[in-house]
């Protein structure tokens, strides 16, 4: 057996294998306007490859692959430094994001093709991609991402496929993952080919996609034949049972083309989309209507919703309205299911062995692996793979990422300064690959997606930076189709035909036949399902019931279904010099992105802001956030069935700006009038820590730098915004009267003097893993679920107050716990992402009515105690006890990464692994996972 010093030999030995090609001349060097004021940082870090051997070492003696981990530091260190935090010492928590790379800090330089050259630094291992032809740089960049990615690629494309199990194991979390894709985007393999095409005849610049996606595979699959002939490709493959560690028999399969729409299509669903949850909409509407009658009900159920909420922030505050998604006065088309009757899609069929079986819970800690029981390196890998390759929640929706872009009229310099990026969160390796591409027609530097990095999808240009939000405005829609019998007998809901357009048509299937059995990495016993997808014309079936006792199915119809790599057009001309000179012409550009993003742009003089996505142009009677009737008369403006294409909305109708004051976005309303796809952009939303910050210190008439905007965003990445936004009025209640009892008295005290000290989840000191006022944070964390149904549930009744926390759930705290039902948790643990979704406005708007404050956008009569305000508070007080005797252990009930009861570990951040290689917990903080900090002091 190899012992763990002959494990380290092998390491050594494969590594050996990796001798770059002679070095070739040094690149020319790149017209650079941002001298040395652009700055960035991903962690964990660039490396996501780790040979057998690698792997091996890992797991036997903790050791890490070079440059995997060498960002974390930084990235976690701005929580403890950021007050202190001056332009001296930005390097101590970002890498220099420059273009080049200084002779001092090269670490190697290849070429894997003779028309491309290849730098790796020695700072991050970040790949400075220099073409002689345009083919060469795209290639270089499919080369250069499968050294760093190659084996969290081939999961993702087979994740966007539905098809992980066969290829990974049949893990509990690998199943999910398939599912949760395959729900979305039920693709045959010609209809992946034909949105290829579609695409190539879009004019030259689609004619130069295909060209630049066709030279990226081929750099992929050129670094897959280099590695596999040279074994060193991801040890992963061996434990998947794909490649044999010591005969090297077996095969890594190559990638297509369709390959790329399928990345593509899981990037959309997670980050890019908006809409879909009419069904669940209409049943919380309707649960309010029972309970109250239509007028008092519809009353309530518009403030739940905040559809155009007054006093929701906007990214776009200078006076226009953009009206979009918005339901009309008097609404045509809607349908309500009867009560009781909406039952889910099925999507999983003729399941046997292990699909058969109830999934035990993640037991292998995503923080680390344990120690294996042999020190035999294959046997070493046994298991690693048990509860997944992914984790779990990992294919959830994603809202994440913030931005915020002072104009230079704001600044100390005179220059716009930017301080942006996406919360993608947080995996080992990071589900984004860093890169510089330089080229005929390409000059870039920053984050895309590993497997679709043939441009830069967020960073800088020569002159120019550029970053996004998810902005989830509403592109999909719920259409109910009428079912019937093709033979003509009665129809039931579980008839697989539909009336469409005046016919009886069946409904289409697609189907993923998936089967597993036991690998070394993942000792799931052997099993297999069908997932099987029920489409009409309007897209796939999620739920079916009754109408006025007539079966109906509801289906989903997105407006980038079969349009998944269109936006391609647009992140071509980010990465283009030529076509991006200005900021109007960036916002043409970012037009051209199907995909619904805020985004963002700031060069030396100008600072723009342009939401993309298609947007549809409704019939005027629709109400997009309830089920519409499949009926020509609700249907998108010039939709075309066949290729599920339609009229969208112009340029000028998108909420867009130029030189305003500033931009804050962190997944707020966009404008006013323009809706969001849940009840979310309300009164309290996340996006008002950074809003309020930077307009407080510009109405002061301050002036910012790249510093102190930094600063505004760590400091908001770390506040509990319950505590900033919504505590201060349920003191305000409180305080409304004296509180007789000392032990009561001295938990209210302590929740204030929490708020004083800035009311933030921050260690007592960095390392300690001890928050600072941990029992005032514990105190409200266990309060939350209390309070919030205290207030609405004897109000609502207890039937529309689970429908409306079906809707929209009540709590989303940094450990993903405390949503009121015992064991409830929401999301995927440990993400950092939070306070985006919950019932923050609406706690808020109700207790200031209480207290007698004129509230837009109000439920009129409040809600809570029955209006009563000594009622009102009588509760806060009640449940506030109650949540000072819950165990800890309830309140962060621990999992595998944690034990029960341990705050900063429940909070912590972990870089789930997909893959072998586990990372340090990190210190929570609400923050992009890529970030840049940006300032031109000068243009083209």
């Amino acid at each position: 057996m190899l012992r763990p010093t002959a494990a380290l030999a092998a390491a050594a030995a494969i590594a050996s294998l990796l001798v770059a090609p002679p070095a070739t001349a040094e690149p020319e060097s790149v017209p650079d306007y941002c001298r040395e004021q652009c700055h960035h940082v991903l962690p964990p870090g660039q490396n996501g490859n780790a040979t057998f051997a690698e792997l091996v070492a890992h797991m036997l003696l903790g050791v890490r692959p070079p440059h995997s981990d060498d960002q974390l530091a930084k990235y976690d260190a701005l929580v403890g430094g950021y007050s202190k935090l001056t332009t001296g010492t930005i390097g101590e928590f970002f890498n220099d994001n420059s273009f080049g790379v200084r002779p001092e800090d090269v670490e190697k330089t290849y070429q894997p093709r003779e028309d491309v050259t290849v730098v790796r630094d020695k700072t991050a291992g970040i790949p400075h991609i220099y073409g002689t032809t345009r083919s060469g740089t795209t290639f270089g960049a499919g080369y250069a991402t499968a050294e760093d990615k190659l084996f969290l690629m081939d999961v993702m494309r087979r994740a966007g496929r539905g098809e992980v199990t066969p290829f990974a194991g049949g893990a509990p979390s690998n199943r999910q993952l398939e599912q949760q894709f395959f729900a979305v985007s039920p693709y045959t393999e010609q209809e992946l080919q034909q949105q290829i095409d579609s695409v190539a005849s879009q004019g030259e610049r689609g004619r130069q996609a295909l060209e630049d996606a066709q030279s990226y595979v081929d750099g992929i699959n050129a670094y897959i034949e280099k590695s596999y002939q040279g074994r060193y490709f991801p040890g992963e493959y061996v434990a998947t049972g794909h490649v044999d560690p010591i005969t090297n028999e077996g095969r890594i399969e190559p990638f297509e083309l369709t390959d790329l729409v399928a990345l593509a299509s899981l990037v959309g669903a997670q980050f890019g989309g908006g809409g879909g949850n009419e069904v669940q909409n209409a049943v919380a509407r309707m649960s309010l209507h029972e309970r109250f009658g239509p007028e008092r009900g519809e009353e309530i159920w518009a403030a739940f919703r905040a559809e155009n909420d007054p006093e929701a922030i906007t990214t776009v505050h200078d006076g226009r309205t953009f009206p979009y998604g918005g339901a009309p006065e008097n609404p045509a088309g809607v349908v309500l299911p009867d009560p009781g009757s909406v039952v889910e899609q099925p999507l999983v069929f003729d399941p046997t062995g292990s699909a058969a079986q109830t999934s035990e819970p993640a037991t292998r800690a995503e923080s680390g692996n344990p120690p294996p029981t042999t020190d035999d390196p294959v046997e070493s890998l046994r298991g690693i793979f048990d509860d997944g390759v992914v984790p779990e929640g990992m294919g959830q929706p994603r809202g994440m990422s913030n931005a915020l872009v002072v104009s230079g009229a704001h600044t100390e310099s005179g220059h716009p300064v930017a301080v942006f990026g996406p919360q993608t969160g947080y995996f080992s390796p990071q589900l984004l690959t860093l890169q510089e591409l330089q080229g005929p027609g390409i000059s870039s530097k920053g984050a895309s997606f590993a497997g679709l990095s043939f441009y830069t999808l967020l960073g800088r240009g020569q002159d120019y930076a550029w970053s996004a939000t998810t902005a989830s405005q509403d592109l999909i829609d719920t259409y109910a189709v009428e079912l019937c019998e093709p033979d003509g007998s009665p129809a039931t809901v579980d008839s697989n035909a539909y009336r469409f357009r005046g016919e009886c048509v069946p409904m289409q299937t697609v189907e993923r036949e998936n089967a597993w059995k036991p690998n070394l990495g993942d000792s799931t016993p052997e099993g297999s399902y069908r997932l099987v997808s029920f489409r009409t014309s309007y897209g796939p079936v999620t739920h079916r019931a009754t109408v006025d006792g007539k079966p109906v199915a509801f289906a989903l119809a997105r407006s980038t279904f079969l349009h998944e790599v269109d936006s391609i057009i647009g992140f071509q001309q980010f990465n283009d010099p030529g076509a991006i000179t200005s900021a109007q012409d960036f916002q043409r550009a970012a037009h051209d992105i199907n995909f619904t993003f805020n985004w963002f742009y700031a060069d030396a003089t100008d600072t723009a802001y342009f939401n993309s996505g298609a947007n549809l142009v409704r019939k005027p009677v629709v109400d997009p956030s309830m089920p519409i009737a499949g009926d020509p008369a609700y249907e998108w403006d010039g939709w075309n069935p066949a290729d599920n294409t339609a009229n969208y909305t112009r340029f000028e109708q998108h909420p867009n700006s130029i030189n305003q004051d500033y931009y804050t976005s962190w997944n707020n309303k966009q404008a006013p009038g323009t809706a969001g796809d849940r009840a979310e952009k309300n009164a309290v939303q996340r996006g008002d820590l950074l809003d309020s910050r930077v307009r407080e210190r510009i109405e002061a008439g301050g002036k910012f730098n790249r510093v102190t905007l930094t600063q505004v965003m760590a400091e908001a990445g770390v506040t509990d915004m319950r505590a900033e936004r919504v505590l201060p009025d349920l003191l305000r209640l409180i305080d409304r009267e004296p509180i007789n009892d000392p032990d009561t008295a001295a938990l209210v005290e302590k929740l204030r003097t929490w708020l004083a000290d800035g009311g933030r989840r921050v260690e007592t000191e960095p390392g300690s893993r001890r928050y600072a006022h941990a029992e005032a944070i514990e105190l409200l964390d266990a309060w939350w679920p209390l309070l919030v149904r205290g207030q609405f549930e004897p109000s609502l009744g207890a039937p529309a107050y689970d429908a409306l926390t079906g809707m929209m759930q009540i709590n989303q705290s940094p450990s993903g716990w405390q949503n009121g039902e015992p064991g409830l948790h929401v999301g995927q643990g440990h993400q950092g992402s939070a306070f985006m979704y919950g019932w923050y406005g609406q706690v808020s708007k109700d207790v200031r009515a209480v207290l007698g404050d004129q509230v837009p956008g109000g439920f009129g009569a409040p809600l809570c105690g029955g209006g009563d305000p000594a009622a009102c508070r009588s509760m806060l007080l009640d449940t506030l006890r109650q949540a000072a005797e819950t165990p800890s252990d309830q309140t962060y009930p621990g999992d595998a990464d944690c034990e029960p009861g341990d705050q900063w570990c429940a909070d912590a951040l972990i870089q789930s692994k997909i893959g072998g290689i586990g990372q340090d917990k990190i210190s929570w903080q609400n923050r992009p996972t890529y970030q840049q900090v940006v300032e031109f002091p000068a243009h083209r």
